[in-house]
């Protein structure tokens, strides 16, 4: 009922003081969330942070929305690039975590697929994120100082991924799950200074 108000009232502050579009993608982003990702995907498939990520990956869109009134194709890069964070982000905790899912019944990859499989997707999604992440300098969208961030971020990701491979450890998956919230903030810390240098 709390969620249900405070929600009910934020929706309505979008549609009344942002936009429409903007109200409509915050609603489909509570549903996919709360109810297609919690509900049903979680308990259901190893794949539902792979799907109910797009629910993670809403937020630059909805900021974009709220600020332009209209969805742009830079804001659906920053949606991949969170998109494609979110597989080797999570799994590398489900890694060191999997005996806790397993209690919980919770069908996370290394539950039901095991640590080795697990291992490859880290290592797999993390070059998909890597080469997503040059994806705003290839379009314009950034600039130098940007490209330099996202190789110099993204090498230090896939070495981790490269040892959660080759050489796991639970110590290892846990610095790992740490480094990828610390490349995230840093990857957007560097698109947001690139766009303030003069060009």
């Amino acid at each position: 009922m709390f969620a249900g108000v405070v929600g009910g009232i934020g929706l309505w502050l979008l549609y009344a003081v942002v936009n429409p579009l903007t109200m409509w993608l915050t609603l489909g982003t509570f549903v996919g969330y709360a109810i297609i990702y919690t509900v049903v995907l979680k308990p259901l498939t190893p794949q539902n942070i792979v799907i109910g990520g797009a629910s993670g990956a809403m937020p630059p869109v909805l900021g974009w929305t709220a600020v332009t009134g209209q969805i742009a194709p830079d804001a659906l890069l920053l949606f991949l690039i969170i998109f494609a964070w979110t597989p080797p982000h999570f799994w590398s905790l489900a890694l060191y975590r999997a005996e806790e899912y397993a209690r919980a019944g919770l069908p996370m990859l290394p539950v039901t697929h095991g640590r080795k499989y697990t291992q490859l997707h880290v290592l797999l999604y993390t070059l998909i994120l890597a080469a997503c992440s040059l994806l705003p300098f290839v379009s314009g969208m950034s600039g130098w100082l940007y490209l330099a961030a996202a190789v110099v971020l993204g090498g230090i990701f896939i070495a981790y991924a490269v040892r959660i491979y080759v050489d796991y450890s639970d110590a290892l998956a846990r610095r790992t799950f740490r480094y990828s919230i610390v490349y995230l903030a840093a990857l957007f810390a560097a698109l947001l200074a690139d766009h303030y240098l003069p060009r």
